[in-house]
């Protein structure tokens, strides 16, 4: 949750943690977690910020929060932004004390007529809350947007540990100041250790629009998302929120197992979501760290960087979230080819020419062969997608699949990363497996190469599957079948970089498949420098 010294050019804004991003008086702000000694995790980490009109070209401000005071001496650390009646931003966030106890902290623009906020100041009465005796003193943080409840009162939660146990805590508050805790939990999951970063919103159960953070009604779900830092991912669950109550109830429970829900199954952690009230839409930050050393890290000057920002909402299913990047992104497109109507038989691959391949954004549906080609599984409750997309998947040979992009490749296809489609049937449904495989992705070995993957399921009658690949250099995110699934990658090729990267579209399946349409664009830099002076670092 934590690097950035140097900013460098992509489609968007290097970074770590995502902390209070907002849209405030026709600005988006987003304020992160930052060493500014080191691109390495420091003892004084404070709040940088920065803006923008548009969440793709910005504008570096000067740092919003920094240690201080004896309540967060020992660095700043996450939080989050609410919107308080009359349009007044305020951030709670945790800071490390003088005895290295975390406590939730409130400051306040110094000028609510200044769009970009460029000053803050710390309440008086802080800390306003404390560690509770049932939390760890030096695991208790990262409070949520505030919201309202039917009785007028302010929540939030905070996330914390006890032994093993971890712990969503609901505090209560009528003024903002002075915040009481509920007696309960409002979310414990047993043997996870620290729950960061949690994140609590309602989504409308038809209507892919956002909705404010404080609505509660029979229209909404609600969504319960936290990050576990034992294993860096980001889970969520639905369910149902009664604030009377105070209960959170939701659709399933946490299994610890490849059929818990995630954001994203790849690299991606810390999100955080807002509600941009201008577009009526709920956006969503994620972080992306590395994938190389800490020496990398230091001799490159940065580390750490965000995903570009997801739209999300509720499937028309109600199970899960669909997620997709934000308009705005588009308009860095520039060069775009097109192929239409191409077959791919087994074993074929086709390079996607006349672009950019090392920044690019990607569209491409595929036509399927009869489902009921499919590979058979006869028990799939206990497939593992992790395991199926191990080491090399995409280069074995199934029957439909795998197919899909080898992205950020070398000419000679010596290095490349392959995101790729298989279809499964068992007795009862037909399933998807989807794969980022890293494993090939450069010829260096002091790398993490994980291979990532997930399953799910998909309509019998289904005739066609989507998938969109947004590569930046290092990144890779993929969106499959509309935003069902997606995974992000970090890969740091040796061959395939700048004009030698190439984009390829594969089938290593029996069964051919057809590209029904793709659509691919070189992308432009986005501009990102300091106030008076835009330019691309």
């Amino acid at each position: 949750m934590f690097l950035l010294k140097k900013i460098d050019c992509r489609c968007l804004l290097h970074s770590a943690d995502p902390n209070a991003p907002m849209y405030y008086k026709g600005v988006y702000h987003f304020f992160y977690q930052h060493n500014p000694y080191a691109a390495t995790f420091g003892d004084k980490i404070i709040w940088a910020h920065s803006v923008s009109y548009d969440l793709i070209n910005w504008i570096h401000l000067n740092n919003a929060l920094e240690p201080s005071e004896p309540y967060d001496i020992n660095s700043c650390w996450s939080g989050s932004a609410t919107i308080l009646p009359g349009e007044k931003p305020v951030i709670l966030y945790t800071g490390i004390d003088h005895n290295k106890h975390q406590v939730q902290n409130l400051a306040m623009p110094k000028n609510l007529s200044d769009p970009f906020l460029r000053e803050w100041q710390k309440h008086p009465q802080n800390p306003l809350i404390t560690p509770p005796n049932e939390v760890e003193k030096d695991e208790f943080r990262d409070p949520t947007t505030a919201w309202h409840g039917k009785d007028g009162k302010w929540r939030v939660i905070i996330g914390a540990q006890k032994g093993d146990e971890g712990k969503v805590i609901l505090y209560q508050s009528e003024d903002f100041i002075n915040w009481t805790k509920n007696p309960k939990p409002f979310f414990a999951t047993d043997n996870t250790r620290v729950i960061e970063c949690p994140d609590f919103f309602p989504v409308y159960i038809n209507s892919t629009n956002g909705v404010d953070t404080s609505v509660e009604n029979s229209s909404v779900r609600h969504v319960l998302k936290i990050s576990y830092q034992s294993n860096q991912h980001d889970y969520y669950f639905l369910g149902k929120y009664v604030s009377d109550k105070e209960n959170f109830v939701s659709d399933e429970k946490f299994s610890g197992t490849s059929k818990d829900l995630r954001f994203d199954y790849g690299k991606f952690y810390a999100s955080k979501s807002f509600f941009d009230y201008a577009k009526n839409r709920r956006i969503l930050w994620g972080w992306v760290n590395e994938s190389d050393t800490a020496q990398d890290d230091i001799e490159k000057g940065w580390a750490g960087l965000q995903a570009i920002p997801r739209k999300v909402w509720l499937d028309e299913s109600g199970k899960r979230l669909l997620q997709w990047p934000i308009e705005e992104v588009e308009n860095l497109r520039d060069t775009k080819i097109s192929i239409t109507g191409k077959k791919l038989e087994g074993g074929s691959t086709l390079e996607v020419l006349g672009i950019t391949a090392s920044q690019v954004d990607v569209e491409v549906l595929f036509e399927l062969p009869d489902l009921e080609s499919g590979e058979s599984l006869e028990d799939s409750s206990e497939v593992d997608p992790q395991l199926l997309c191990s080491k090399q998947y995409a280069s074995r040979n199934g029957q439909i699949g795998p197919f899909g992009l080898l992205a950020l490749a070398s000419k000679d296809l010596t290095e490349q990363t392959a995101v790729s489609f298989q279809i499964y049937k068992t007795p009862n449904r037909y399933l998807c497996l989807m794969c980022s495989d890293q494993s090939r992705s450069s010829l260096r070995q002091d790398l993490d190469k994980t291979t990532y993957g997930t399953i799910f399921d998909i309509d019998p009658n289904l005739k066609a599957i989507s998938l969109r690949s947004l590569i930046d250099k290092s990144i890779i995110e993929s969106f499959g079948d509309g935003g069902r699934a997606i995974i992000t990658s970090r890969v740091y090729p040796l061959l395939a970089i700048k004009k030698d990267a190439h984009l390829y579209v594969f089938n290593n399946g029996s069964q051919s498949v057809v590209i029904s349409k793709l659509n691919a664009w070189s992308m432009k830099q986005a501009e990102i420098g300091h106030e008076g002076s835009i330019r691309c670092a």
